[in-house]
């Protein structure tokens, strides 16, 4: 994995953006914009130092209303990039405080967790996709077969299973054999929305001859094989995403030392 995508891929938060505690528990880094957003809705303690969302409360329903509440101030507030109407687990170290809509998750800087698959053919070609055009995020640009956020009350490997079906066709049993969930990588990366804190996770299979890989959620416009130096080789020209990248070039090095 080499120095400059490391680098692109642990950055300091964005300026002036304040810890956030849920719960009472610390948990993300609120942009600026997000803080004005926030600053005179009734939900949140603003200080110099922080962000405290009603921290009289702990997990549990009122706190998940709350949560709700101030996703959609956000969304008012035009501070959210895109409505996905899909909920993610917020936490802190190993201890769940609530749920929020997605597109709320970089505006706060909370961390999320990612499961990619890196799929290959018997011959060693890597199966990848390429994002649709419509996609909010790198769109047409190359990335993993596989890949997508855990959803709330999912486990890892339930996220895996699920985005597999929907990303490139593939049933439980035709990748029975991958292996183990593994962390490559734990992202810290200001975007243009807020702050990307995001655990990077892989596992690796090999599919079968007679598996073809086929999108079903519209995402993807195209799935392709490539050879290892071919990945890397578009990894270096800048075709796949940033996560795609250290997730594949990860997987090169696990396979060539397995």
């Amino acid at each position: 994995m080499s120095a400059a995508l490391r680098d692109k891929a642990q950055q300091p938060p964005p300026e002036h953006a304040r810890p956030v505690y849920i719960g009472g528990q610390r948990c993300g880094w609120a942009t600026l914009a997000a803080c004005d957003a926030l600053r005179d809705s009734g939900l949140v303690r603003l200080d110099d130092d922080a962000l405290w969302l009603l921290p009289e409360l702990g997990p549990g329903p009122a706190l998940d209303a709350a949560l709700a509440d101030l996703a959609q101030t956000l969304r008012d507030a035009s501070c959210l990039r895109g409505w996905r109407d899909e909920l993610l687990d917020i936490t802190a170290g190993t201890q769940h405080l609530g749920a929020i809509e997605r597109a709320a998750m970089r505006p706060l800087g909370l961390p999320t967790f990612a499961v990619h698959l890196n799929a290959w053919t018997p011959e060693g070609r890597l199966w990848v996709a390429r994002r649709a055009l419509s996609k909010s995020t790198d769109p047409g640009m190359w990335d993993t077969l596989v890949g997508g956020l855990v959803g709330s009350t999912e486990s890892l490997d339930q996220a895996l299973v699920r985005e597999c079906a929907e990303e490139a066709g593939l049933e439980p049993g035709q990748i029975r054999q991958r292996s183990p969930l593994r962390t490559v990588l734990r992202m810290q990366r200001r975007l243009p929305e807020g702050y990307q804190v995001e655990a990077l996770l892989s596992s690796t299979c090999v599919l079968s001859h007679d598996t073809q890989p086929a999108n079903r959620d519209g995402e993807v416009m195209e799935i392709a094989t490539l050879d290892a130096t071919q990945a890397v080789d578009r990894i270096e020209a800048g075709e796949f995403t940033l996560e795609a990248a250290l997730v594949i070039l990860e997987d090169i090095q696990y396979c060539s030392a397995a």
